[in-house]
Parts: structure tokens; C-alpha cells; sequence
């Protein structure tokens, strides 16, 4: 890819993925650097002297929803926070708090939360013909030219309700395509939560530690291997020649969890070609990724192209029902369309997929990321916000871990994403430990006005101005500054 072509996605330089393994491995060899239990006490005040309305929201909630909180993304530790407004780069709380927002709802709001040109679009089709008719509308067939324009490998889109559903129609046309059952996923990758991804879930390794209500028989054709170990996908896509072949191989091309655990540049190309290889198809779940690192996605950063891609929450822009798959036309076409298929297609359905709603919110958000360069501007606030947070780092001599890929920022401190089961005592003695300080930092840093995702990742937006950015510096400075040891 030419350079300036390249300057089209959000990641200016991309991240030395070796010294982040090094960094963070040298994180997890050493004791913990939780925050100092007298100024745990000060966060825990906040959250009973400021966020009463929360607690009290959330504590009648219990009642009638389980937990008191229905989003997987909600942060939990003391109590959930109600929100009951968000805008551009900040959200606010049933109390009054005003929060920098990293959260950006997971990461569909490159334009930042609640984006007016977009919400007056929606409007419009809301007033017009209402959210939902049953039937095609003109909005379907104008995203769909859109996402095609921004990707290549898009020969046919079918939108879905959700990334989870995505993926469910992605491995069952893939199965159909190829006449194979095998599919083989990054261990600790996250690609929603039906029966066969229940697998190797957040902790590589671990096969079905979390597929509790899920029968064997609907991960029996699930496999998983190391986060860049492709030498064990190689002996896996070997094995399964014996085993009627393998369907597909589905990553996170920045790696999972968001780049969690990172991949070096090269990574997806190799896993192209041992998919070519061994003739299985190629998923990218672009779902985080998608419009967030630039029009084209990570494989247009990468320049690779995978057989399907898998969309979710950046496909609408933030708007819900955001989902769909899409990939070469032959594949694609294995879906059965409208009520039912002839036994020789993939059978996916869902009432509420492709509404006006959703496809008018995506088309618009699309065309307002063009319009304006949002994932570039988005990704040059996460590389300012990754340098402050490295000055700070050093400023304190912490062990703390951060680096970006565009507007998909980390912060680690515990590492505990970082355990796997090829040190099964590390593990079993850690988890707890490593992921209550993880708990511990997110809410120290939401005492302080700033919203994560679990304490460890930030999404950056359009809406975050240097000013912005700067003002977090300061917040996360003054958390950092109260662990044990500084």
C-alpha cells in the first residue's frame, strides 16, 4: 500500500507489537500496582456521596432485571452508573456528573455520541415511514452501495441485527460454501455469544471454561489457537484434513479483544495465505475495526482481503440493530433470502434486520465520516491521548503498559487480559486478584470524570479536541499518581 494511500485510516505508525509483548510480560512478572486502598476509600466515597440516584436506579433494577444492568459493556464495580445523556465527547450521569467519554458505546461513535446531522436524518425516516415497515426500503440498497464503494471484498452485503448474529450467518454460509465443519477462532477472541463462539472466551486456553448451558455437541466443531501462534493454526488446519477439512478461520485482524492482544503487521497476510492453503475461508469480525480504523477497515489498512467480513456496532454508527455480513457474492448469495430457502442455502432471518432506521443511520454516519475524515481525526486524538499516557508512565516510573492502533487505545496496569492457560498456576492465583484492581482502576478513573471500557481501553472520537484530551491527561495523571508505590 502506497503512503498515501495509508493516510486514509486512522493509524499514523503502526504499534512495534514485540516490545509491547515485552512490556507487557515484564507487567504480569511483577507484583500488582493497584491504587492505594486509603484513595480506594475516595473513590468509593464519590460513588456514595455523587451517584445516589445510580445506586438507587440501579438497586430497584435488581429487582426485575438480573444484575441491575442489561449491557455487557456497563461497568459494574461499586454499582452501575445510570446515564441519562451523551453528546459529542462527553456522557452524563442521573446525578448530574459530567464524564469524558472513552467508552463511545464500544466503539461505533467515531463522529462522537448522539451526532446531530445523522440524528436529524433519522428523524426524518422516522417521521417518514416509521422505524420499521416490514419490507424493502430504498436505505437498504443505499448502504450497501456505500459499504461496497468503501470495500472491495464486498461484492454483497446482508444486514443482521447484531455482530453475534453476524457471525452466526457468516460460519453457517461458510460451512454451506465449503461442505466443511471445522472453524477455527483466535483463543481469547471475542465473536458474540452464540453456542459455537462460546469457546477459548477472553482467556486463550480455555476452551468451554465459560459454555456453561451449551451443549459439547454445539462446540464440538469450535477449535481455538494461541493469539499469534501460527504455527499451531497451521497444525490445526493440518489435522482437520483428516477430520472432513476446515470452514473457516475467523480473527480480529487487529487482534483480539480490539488488539488486546496485538498482531504484528504481517500477521493477517500469513493467515491469508494459510487459508488458501488448506482451503478454508477467511472471516475478518470487523466489528470494532470497521470505519473505525478508516472507510476500508483493517483490511484496507492491512490490504488484505478476507472471503467475509463480519460488521456490528460501526455499521449504523452507533444506532441499534447494527450488524451484517459481507464478502464475496458467491458466498453471500448461500443465504437464503426472504422466507425461506430451497435446503441448499444458509437459513438467517431476523424481523427487525435492515430497517429504515438502521440502514438511514448507517448511510448517514458513513457519509458524515467521509465528509468530515472522522476515523483519521479520531485516531490522531487516540495518538495524542497514547503519548500523554506514556509521559505519565515514565513521569511516575510505572510498569503500566499503553499503546494504540489509531482510536483503539490501551492502557493495561493489570495485565490480567494477559493470562492464559500455558500457565495454568499464574492463572488460577491471579484472575481474581489482577481483574479486582482492573475494577478498581476503572472506577477510580470514572471518580475522576472519565469512562472506559473495563478499565483498560479507551475509544477515541471525532468529538475529543486537543483540549479534551488534554483535560484526560490530567485526570488520568492524578489516578495513576495514587498507586502503591508512587
Amino acid at each position: 500500500m502506497q503512503e498515501n494511500e495509508r493516510q486514509q485510516y486512522a493509524i499514523s505508525e503502526y504499534p512495534d507489537v514485540d516490545r509491547i509483548y515485552q512490556q507487557l510480560e515484564a507487567l504480569i512478572s511483577q507484583p500488582m500496582r493497584p491504587i492505594r486502598r486509603d484513595k480506594l476509600q475516595e473513590v468509593l466515597a464519590y460513588f456514595d456521596s455523587k451517584c445516589q440516584k445510580s445506586r438507587e436506579l440501579t438497586d430497584e433494577a435488581k429487582k426485575v432485571i438480573p444484575g441491575g444492568v442489561q449491557h455487557n459493556l456497563a461497568f459494574n464495580y461499586p454499582f452501575p452508573i445510570a446515564i441519562e445523556k451523551a453528546n459529542g465527547a462527553y456522557m452524563w450521569d442521573v446525578d448530574g456528573n459530567q464524564y469524558i467519554d472513552f467508552l463511545q458505546a464500544g466503539g461505533p461513535t467515531v463522529l462522537g455520541s448522539n451526532y446531530e446531522p445523522v440524528r436529524e436524518k433519522v428523524f426524518e425516516t422516522i417521521k417518514q415511514c416509521g422505524p420499521i415497515t416490514g419490507l424493502f426500503h430504498e436505505y437498504e440498497l443505499k448502504l450497501a452501495n456505500l459499504i461496497q464503494r468503501f470495500m472491495p471484498s464486498i461484492e454483497m452485503f446482508r444486514m443482521l441485527g447484531t455482530g453475534t448474529e453476524s457471525v452466526m450467518a457468516a460460519i453457517r454460509a461458510a460451512r454451506v460454501f465449503t461442505d466443511k465443519k471445522k472453524v477455527i477462532k483466535t483463543g481469547g477472541g471475542y465473536h458474540g455469544w452464540s453456542d459455537s463462539m462460546v469457546y477459548g472466551l477472553h482467556i486463550p486456553g480455555t476452551r468451554r471454561f465459560e459454555s456453561v448451558g451449551i451443549p459439547r455437541k454445539a462446540t464440538a466443531n469450535t477449535q481455538e489457537f494461541y493469539p499469534t501462534d501460527l504455527k499451531m493454526l497451521e497444525r490445526k488446519l493440518i489435522a482437520n484434513r483428516l477430520r472432513g477439512g476446515t470452514a473457516a478461520v475467523i480473527v480480529e485482524p487487529v487482534g483480539p479483544e480490539s488488539g488486546t492482544r496485538p498482531v504484528p503487521f504481517d500477521y493477517n497476510r500469513k493467515v491469508r495465505e494459510l487459508c488458501d492453503e488448506f482451503g478454508a475461508l477467511l472471516i475478518f469480525d470487523e466489528v470494532v475495526s470497521g470505519f473505525r480504523l478508516g472507510l476500508g477497515g483493517a483490511q484496507g489498512y492491512f490490504d488484505i482481503k478476507p472471503d467475509l467480513t463480519i460488521f456490528g456496532k460501526c455499521v449504523t454508527g452507533g444506532y441499534p440493530m447494527a450488524g451484517g455480513v459481507g464478502g464475496r457474492a458467491e458466498i453471500i448469495q448461500r443465504f437464503a433470502p426472504g422466507i425461506g430457502g430451497t435446503g441448499e442455502r444458509a437459513y438467517i432471518g431476523g424481523t427487525l434486520s435492515a430497517n429504515p432506521l438502521s440502514c438511514a443511520a448507517g448511510y448517514y454516519s458513513l457519509l458524515e465520516m467521509e465528509r468530515t475524515n472522522a476515523p483519521v481525526i479520531a485516531g490522531r486524538a487516540g495518538d495524542r491521548l497514547t503519548k500523554g499516557l506514556q509521559k505519565i508512565i515514565d513521569k511516575l516510573g510505572l510498569p503500566f503498559v499503553a499503546y494504540n492502533q489509531g482510536s483503539i487505545c490501551h492502557l493495561e496496569t493489570s495485565g490480567v487480559m494477559l493470562l492464559d492457560l500455558r500457565r495454568p498456576v499464574k492463572l488460577l492465583k491471579e484472575l481474581k486478584p489482577r481483574k479486582q484492581m482492573i475494577e478498581e482502576m476503572g472506577a477510580a478513573y470514572m471518580a475522576h470524570g472519565i469512562i472506559t471500557l473495563a478499565g483498560s481501553r479507551m475509544y477515541t472520537s471525532m468529538a475529543d479536541t486537543d483540549e479534551i484530551i488534554d483535560d484526560a491527561l490530567e485526570r488520568f495523571e492524578a489516578v495513576l499518581g495514587c498507586v502503591e508505590g508512587v
